[in-house]
């Protein structure tokens, strides 16, 4: 696993002037947040960016400069019927006629994927193509639109040192980056952790994605509400829950001495995250890549039916890093919840070392990684690395 070591961008800024350079991604957050952020990083350095993905994707590229969207259609297969994955399959094989024409009009230097469906068009254009081409997985698991096209990549970047499903001739061509995350977030790399005091507040924060988890509206408040006085009255908790979901989990807390904040959408995360003493959440790729970024400690629940189980695969990372702990959804009981917790937050010794331990799992400015990796596959030497001799082989060690 090669591991540039230092992505910071060189005296030459524009490396990839006049090269065009093709992103492709499904249109989910988790796998747009990381495209669009090595997007931007490639228009940084020079580049022009044709990006590629489905119609749920347009607002994440608009306005985006030096980014062209090309929207493709595509659907899903995994988890449907016979009927969906017909239609899925239609629509895939409609985008990669799409994808085909335009990547063959315009010959990128190089194509990216960032997983998802919409994904396949482009890097299998690039493939029948001859285009060299790489993919970046968020997950500790490969997904399975990756795991179609990476046999032929140049390149495999992870978010974990360690990813399943990546088969074994294909471990050399793995490159741990990390996941990019929000400027906003990278920024709290910088910040230290402040543990909570014997007496002082206890500040939680607790999300479920962009929907909210309902097994955390439904386990947490009734295990917050049970904690010992001495804690409640510290608690100052701010919670995701879906808008049906708020005027039952309010009416729980109601009474209970703890200063609390109920949203169906947190704005602010980054400001949440930064104060925050403990992060309460489901374990998909953003919230890992946030929690490592930040180094805050996480009380992770995986969401249990998640494709091929990638959040459990996700949190086990990061508990066997020290950076969190993990419950599954089986065991997310109140009073089991009311006892962790209990132990958790009056133990700051042991909430100072799992925040440590969080951002020693991560990898810090993972957007110029990518970028890194973009100019090594094109021949170009990776900013900072000047004849490459700066690239160690790393396997899997925190940095």
């Amino acid at each position: 696993m090669t591991d540039f070591t230092n992505p910071e961008l060189s005296a030459v800024e524009t490396p990839l002037a006049g090269q065009v350079i093709a992103v492709t991604s499904g249109g989910t957050g988790g796998h747009m947040f990381p495209a669009v952020a090595l997007s931007k990083s490639l228009v940084r350095r020079g580049a022009k960016v044709l990006f590629f993905t489905d119609a749920r994707a347009a607002r994440y590229t608009e306005g985006v400069e030096g980014v062209e969207t090309v929207i493709l259609p595509a659907g899903g297969i995994a988890g449907k019927g016979i009927k969906g994955r017909l239609i899925g399959a239609v629509r895939l094989g409609l985008g990669t006629l799409k994808a085909l024409k335009r990547i063959k009009k315009t010959r990128p230097a190089a194509v990216i994927g960032f997983g998802g469906y919409a994904s396949i068009p482009a890097t299998m254009s690039a493939k029948w193509l001859g285009i060299p081409y790489a993919i970046h997985e968020q997950n500790a698991v490969l997904g399975r639109a990756n795991r179609l096209v990476a046999s032929n990549a140049q390149r495999i970047a992870t978010s974990f040192a360690k990813v399943t499903m990546i088969a074994p001739s294909d471990e050399a061509k793995v490159i741990w980056t990390g996941n990019p995350v929000r400027a906003e977030v990278a920024a709290l790399a910088a910040t230290e952790y402040d543990a909570p005091t014997s007496d002082g507040p206890i500040r939680l924060l607790i999300t479920g994605g962009s929907q909210g988890a309902r097994i955390l509206s439904e386990v947490l408040p009734t295990a917050l509400v049970n904690l010992p006085e001495a804690i409640r009255k510290r608690l100052i908790v701010t919670q995701q829950a879906r808008e049906e979901d708020i005027d039952t989990v309010r009416k729980t807390y109601d009474g209970s001495q703890i200063d609390v904040t109920l949203a169906s959408f947190i704005n602010d995360i980054p400001e949440r995250l930064r104060d925050c003493h403990l992060v309460i959440a489901r374990s998909g790729a953003s919230t890992v890549a946030e929690l490592t970024a930040a180094g805050r400690p996480g009380f992770l629940v995986p969401l249990p039916h998640a494709i091929d189980d990638h959040q459990r695969y996700n949190a086990q990372q990061i508990e066997d890093a020290g950076g969190a702990w993990l419950m599954p959804q089986e065991r997310f009981s109140s009073e089991a919840v009311t006892d962790r917790l209990a132990k958790l937050l009056t133990n700051p010794a042991a909430l100072t070392r799992a925040a440590k331990a969080a951002k020693n799992s991560g990898r810090a400015n993972a957007a110029e990684r990518l970028a890194d990796m973009v100019l090594d596959m094109l021949g170009l030497n990776p900013a900072g690395s000047p004849d490459n001799k700066n690239m160690t082989q790393d396997r899997g060690d925190s940095q």
